[in-house]
């Protein structure tokens, strides 16, 4: 039986509801719009960062084992790079884009204004619980927005370290954290929110079941959404290439971003027989090179996040068409939960780890006669979040950007991308909608609203009734924004 005070914490619809509440009568009061309380916002993040690292660095390792390096690197320093350049071009974001006119509506001048959603709700997910909490809420906080950040409950102590931290450091009365698991996400999903801003599920939660609930609950508001999910994201290997630098390069990729646990790690290759021997003995090589003779020991890997998933991965390493494939790797430490870095050779296309997304250590490699087939395998799926190539062909290049549509696009290497704030990082099709990083952050978060200034000087009667057959020709003339036309009207000559 709960306690009373237990009870009384509950954090259900109603308790959802308050929050909301408050959330949009100190949003209404218009404190967030002025640009020095957005900057005190970003600013005491960077404070954050700086003061807590090591306190981050441990929640880290105690959710999922993550090494020191990928925690400050791929975490801590992207986190306070994405508020360095908020801070840097926050005002530029926040000034009035210029925009033009036109004779229809001369004399007049436009504008687009980018003013702050309300209320948003930011779903953050557990393989980068940091990151992924922070960088959306960077581009809420840019953008002057009010906020509820839910950071994953498979994430225990990232999840609670941001409960704690957020409300000594940012304006509690406008950035909230709400910590549980599934009722307390339902709780808030009941609400009406200028936005939700949803990362995790992929396909193999059900075929992104997650975002799907969280669209539906959107739905019943008409609230927009930005889905960062997931995908299988093949990498296609082309001959002539240097291999040891490609291999390299996957295996950071894969294994260096918390062991295959990234949404854009890469999921399987697609070579050529010819190359898939070569591929195999230099990846291989390196891995050795990398995690030591015994992986499984190696502390430059992280482990699975939970017993579920684990269970999951074994599942799909054990099936009957796939478990005789495996040419490196394969050792498993389920106290521990760790499983060492996988490749499989040869894999059928209709086993269970070519059906869904893998989001662990294992690779399986396909093979296929000539290179350009790599190209339907990857269309008879559904859109990955990202896709990857290497080749020295200029034409293979420009075939691969054409023919497979992907949220995002690497040539020569992987997951690079995610690091440049210049380009939008997002899904396409059910591996995501809308996108964030940099400006696309601000942007995210933002409503574009049109302006149109007009003075009482220029004022023509031809908009006004009664409608003349002259009247039609000229609006129709100015309309079309052809000086000629607009001549030839006034002369009577059309």
């Amino acid at each position: 039986m709960a306690t009373k005070e237990e009870e009384n914490t509950v954090f259900d619809v109603k308790a959802a509801n308050v929050l909301t509440q408050e959330l949009r009568d100190v949003f209404a009061s218009g404190k967030t719009r002025s640009y020095e309380w957005r900057i005190s916002q970003l600013k005491s993040i960077v404070k954050m960062c700086d003061e807590h690292e090591e306190d981050i660095v441990d929640a880290l390792r105690l959710d999922l084992s993550k090494p020191q390096l990928e925690s400050i690197v791929y975490e801590l320093t992207m986190v306070k790079n994405s508020c360095a350049l908020a801070i840097k071009e926050l005002k530029r974001w926040m000034m009035p884009e210029k925009a033009k006119t036109t004779l229809t509506t001369f004399p007049s001048s436009a504008e687009v204004l980018s003013e702050p959603l309300g209320a948003v709700l930011i779903i953050s997910a557990w393989n980068y619980p940091f990151l992924l909490s922070m960088d959306p809420l960077i581009g809420a906080i840019a953008a002057g927005n009010a906020m509820v950040l839910k950071p994953s409950e498979l994430a225990p102590a990232s999840s609670a370290l941001l409960a704690k931290l957020l409300p000594e450091y940012l304006d509690c009365s406008l950035i909230k954290v709400v910590e549980g698991a599934v009722s307390e996400t339902s709780a808030l999903l009941e609400q009406k929110w200028d936005k939700i801003f949803y990362t995790g599920s992929s396909s193999f939660l059900g075929n992104g079941r997650v975002g799907r609930i969280v669209m539906a609950a959107a739905a019943k508001h008409l609230t927009p959404v930005v889905l960062e999910l997931g995908g299988k994201s093949p990498v296609v290997v082309d001959s002539g290439i240097d291999i040891q630098i490609a291999t390299r390069r996957i295996i950071v990729g894969k294994w260096g971003c918390n062991n295959g646990q990234a949404c854009i790690s890469p999921d399987y290759i697609i070579t050529t027989k010819d190359c898939a021997e070569k591929l195999v003995d230099s990846l291989k090589k390196e891995l050795e090179a990398f995690y030591g003779k015994n992986p499984l020991e190696s502390k430059d890997l992280s482990r699975i996040v939970n017993s579920n998933h684990f269970a999951r991965l074994t599942k799909l390493l054990d099936e009957d068409k796939v478990s005789g494939k495996i040419v490196y790797g394969g050792e498993r430490d389920e106290a521990n939960l760790r499983i060492a870095p996988t490749i499989l050779l040869g894999v059928p296309q209709n086993s269970l780890i070519m059906k869904e997304e893998i989001f662990g250590p294992l690779l399986p490699i396909l093979t296929v006669s000539k290179i350009e087939d790599s190209f339907d395998i990857i269309k008879s799926g559904t859109k990955p979040l990202a896709a990857y190539l290497f080749t020295n062909n200029k034409k293979l290049k420009e075939q691969f950007l054409m023919s497979v549509s992907a949220g995002g696009v690497v040539i020569n290497d992987t997951t690079l991308h995610l690091a440049v704030h210049s380009v939008p990082f997002g899904g396409v099709g059910e591996s995501g909608m809308g996108s964030y990083h940099g400006k696309f952050s601000f942007d995210a978060f933002s409503h574009k609203k049109a302006v149109v200034y007009r003075s009482f000087v220029g004022d023509a009667s031809l908009r006004y009734p009664p409608y003349t057959l002259g009247k039609l020709r000229l609006m129709k003339a100015l309309i079309t924004g052809n000086f000629w036309t607009i001549l030839r009207t006034l002369l009577g000559m059309s």
